[in-house]
Order: C-alpha cells, then structure tokens, then sequence
C-alpha cells in the first residue's frame, strides 16, 4: 500500500480457558496446561458428548448483575478482553478526537446464541408468552464490537465480521486495513465465541468431528476437535500514532493473507491455504525462511492436520524443517471464532519471551504430520517473526504475519 502506516500492537487482553488474563493465559501455555475436561456447568440434556473447554470463572467485565442483562457471554468476554487490552495500551478515550479515530472490529463465529437457546425453551418448553426485550441487540453478532464502542466512547470503524474459525483473523485484518488506508489510527480488534451451549453443541455431534476424550493434534491417535469458550482482544494502532505517544510496543502486525478455496463445504484444501499464508508473507515484505514459528491451525481432526502439514511443506519447502509449530488449541480448545484471538497473544509472546508454546496430548508419531510440532513441552528460542493461520469451514483463509517491531 505505498507509503502506508504500519500497523503495531499495543495491548493484549484475553479471557479463555486456561486463564481469565494475559498472564494467566501464557503461564498456563508455557508449561502446557490442557484446560480440557468434563463438563462442569454445560446444562448437557441429552448430549452424548462431555468434553470441552470452559471458563476458569464466570466472566463480568466489571459490570453489575443488573446490567449484565443486556449482554450474552460471548460480549461479556470480548468486553472483558478489550478492557485489558486498552489498560495495556495506555490509551485514554477522554480525547474526542483520538475517540473518532478508534474503531472496534470483532470477529465471532456464531452469535449470542445463550439467548437464543433461552427464548426458544421458555417459549416452547415452558410455554412463556415473551421473550426479554433486549433479545435482539444481545443475540446479534456485532454486539460484542458495538459494546466496546458505547463503553468507551469509540467513533470510528465499529462492525463485527463473521467467518467461522476465521473470524477473529478476519477481524485483525479488517483493523489492519482501516489503519494502512487511514480511516483510523486505533482498532480495537479480536474475536470472541461461546459455543458451550446444548444447541451448538448438539450441531457439532451431528458433524462427527468432536473428540471423546482430549484435543490431539498432529498425533496419529487424534480423534477430533474439542469445543471451548473463549475471547482475544489486540490493541492495534498506526505505528506513528504509538510512537508519538510514547507507547509501549509488543509488536508489528506485518502482513495479512486472505482467500477462499471456492471448493467443499468442510474439507480443506491445500492450494487455498497455501496462497493465504503466501499472500500474508508477500503484503508483509517477508520471505518464506523469515518465519520462525506458526501457530497452526491444528484442530485435531484427521483431514485438518495433515492437510495443514502439506501446506507449510507447500509453502516453506525445505525451511519447513526448521520452524517451530504448534497447536494451541490442544491446551485451550476451539474456541471457534474466538481461537484466532487467542492465538495472536501465543504469537506475541512468543516473540517477546523467546518460547514456542506445546502442542501437548501428543502421543503417536504421524507419518503424515512430519513437523516439529513442539511436541508436549515448550521450546526456547528466538522468535522474530510467526504467522498465525486459520482455516475455517466455507473455505475461507485468514493468515497474518507478525514480528518484532
């Protein structure tokens, strides 16, 4: 884009399983916590599966239990997660020009869907007449971006985005892109999912791609994908801007990759991914050998890790034996259109500690998934530079490629 801006990160916020913050979230990453078990207060009905990723406590952004009324859990977490965020940044929204400027872009998979579920049971099972008058604008899945825009006074580009597992990538890029072409100087951006509810649930049993037990990727005895809460909030800001207010600078947000495979409805392919990631190593003036560390996808599902490993085989070629990769999603779960979020702080700190996160539950060598997927226990080394991809149903591809500013 010329002689556009940079795109930096400022601030990080994050409530998931394995903690209910940044700190948390990464201590729990670096010895390899899995937060995946059974159940605890999933209402199951009649659900066959009993394994997911929930919350370590309920999440309230600071708010009363009278106004939490007008928020699903999926707002309360991005709303929690950006507030972390922007205490990190050091911004200050009492300005109204910088309040013009600053945008909110959130990604999400589904909806407010806890209230959905809640209006069709009351109605149909208990028979209720009504349905909570503020169903609508908490059930919407830009709620979670328009939230964070009324709290904090924000004026500038506020929209959610929605691609399935791609959603919070989609929404770092869609900031990414507000910044370089000048619309604003500040975005509030991430991604944030609850998909812990009987329905969804229900939905993704019928698919036949949840794991009975744990989340395994790249191990020849996965069996499938585990389901979690979960939210990731960036501060991102044209590098100029941070500068001038002498902000603190985790790291750049250097190129983007999107595209679509055009092909199945659930089945990856290599060729969309593949020119994803290539896409976001070109925008961010990177070569492939450049790359350090990749936080993959890695669901756990057979057809997604070893079709992930093909792709960076496709990409880095011969330099694909020296990266780092792992799965975070083996310790936090699916957290949908949350993951991305999430994944992004993995990266970041990553660079900043010098600690490639574990794939943990790794038990049996693949054949098929032939990298160094850091396998159980953390690495330490350098990490000047990681991209972050997801891959989501629909075939739509987000990468982004970040490094040290």
């Amino acid at each position: 884009m010329g002689n556009s801006p940079s795109v930096v990160i400022t601030g990080l916020g994050t409530v998931n399983s394995l903690g209910k913050n940044v700190d948390e979230t990464w201590e729990a990453m670096k010895r390899g916590h899995c937060a995946i078990g059974p159940f605890r207060d999933v209402e199951r009905h009649d659900l066959k599966n009993n394994v997911g990723a929930e919350l370590t406590e309920p999440v309230t952004a600071g708010l009363s239990e009278r106004e939490m009324v007008a928020f699903d859990r999926f707002t309360l977490m991005a709303l929690q997660s950006a507030q972390e965020a922007i205490d990190q940044s050091g911004l200050s929204f009492d300005n109204p020009d910088l309040c013009e400027r600053t945008g909110a872009i959130i990604g999400v998979g589904a909806c407010g869907w806890h209230i959905v579920e809640k209006g069709y049971r009351d109605i149909l099972v208990e028979g209720s007449k009504r349905l909570p008058v503020l169903t609508v604008p908490r059930f919407m899945p830009s709620a979670a971006s328009a939230q964070i825009s009324m709290r904090y006074g924000l004026k500038g580009p506020v929209y959610g985005v929605t691609s399935a597992c791609s959603s919070s990538n989609h929404g770092f890029i869609s900031a990414y892109q507000s910044i370089k072409s000048g619309a604003a100087d500040v975005v509030i951006a991430g991604g944030a999912d609850a998909p812990l509810i009987w329905g969804i649930l229900r939905g993704w049993e019928a698919l036949r791609v949840l794991a009975p037990d744990t989340c395994k990727p790249f191990s020849l005895n996965r069996r499938g994908l585990v389901l979690a809460d979960g939210a990731g909030v960036a501060v991102l800001e044209n590098a100029d801007h941070a500068k001038a207010r002498g902000a603190n600078i985790l790291a750049e947000l250097a190129g983007v990759g999107m595209n679509a495979d055009a092909g199945d409805l659930v089945m990856p392919t290599v060729e969309g991914p593949s020119r994803a990631i290539e896409l976001a190593l070109k925008s961010g003036d990177l070569s492939a050998d450049d790359v350090d560390y990749i936080n993959a996808h890695g669901t756990g599902t057979k057809a997604n890790d070893k079709t992930e490993t093909k792709v960076i085989r496709e990409v880095f070629g011969s330099h694909a034996d020296a990266l780092s990769v792992s799965s975070t999603k083996s310790m936090h779960g699916h957290a949908l259109g949350g993951s991305g979020g999430i994944e992004l702080i993995a990266c970041v700190k990553s660079m900043i500690d010098g600690i490639v996160p574990p794939t943990v539950n790794y038990e049996e060598v693949d054949p098929e998934c032939d990298l160094d997927i850091t396998a159980n226990a953390a690495k330490t080394r350098a990490v000047k530079c990681a991209i972050s991809n997801a891959f989501a149903f629909g075939g739509t591809n987000a990468v982004i490629a970040l490094k040290q500013h």
